[in-house]
């Protein structure tokens, strides 16, 4: 089953996390709170509807609740581009690969890791 699809906010915040390790509502406050301008209660409510969407688990330690990510940043990203390209691109592709074509810096190793997708694709695609 896919999972909610999340905001740029909430997503910054589940990279913020994901890179934190463990977190109390208190630390994320003013590590990524704090500098953009959000208070904790802000912070708290974001970090509870991550964890209603099933990205965000908690655990009492010494009475405290540490937030912790239940599978990485990484699938959270995946979804907010498949979301992306189902909603605004209409479930086609080319006009970001257009994009990033005209204007995105790719390095080596990016563009390396897009040709090991494509080849993915196309081998995919024969087997069907």
């Amino acid at each position: 089953m896919r999972k909610p699809s999340i905001g740029d906010q909430e997503l910054a915040l589940l990279q913020h996390i994901d890179e934190s390790g463990a977190a109390s509502v208190g630390e994320v406050a003013a590590s990524f709170g704090e500098p953009r301008g959000l208070a904790r209660s802000t912070v708290l409510t974001m970090m509870e509807r991550l964890r209603g969407k099933g990205y965000l688990k908690r655990k009492q330690l010494r009475g405290m609740f540490r937030y912790s990510t239940v599978t990485g940043a990484g699938e959270a990203m995946r979804s907010a581009v498949g979301s992306f390209v189902e909603k605004t691109l209409s479930g086609s592709v080319s006009p970001f690969v257009a994009w990033m074509s005209e204007h995105a810096e790719v390095s080596d190793d990016e563009l390396a890791e897009l040709e090991a997708l494509v080849s993915q694709l196309q081998s995919r695609r024969k087997e069907s």
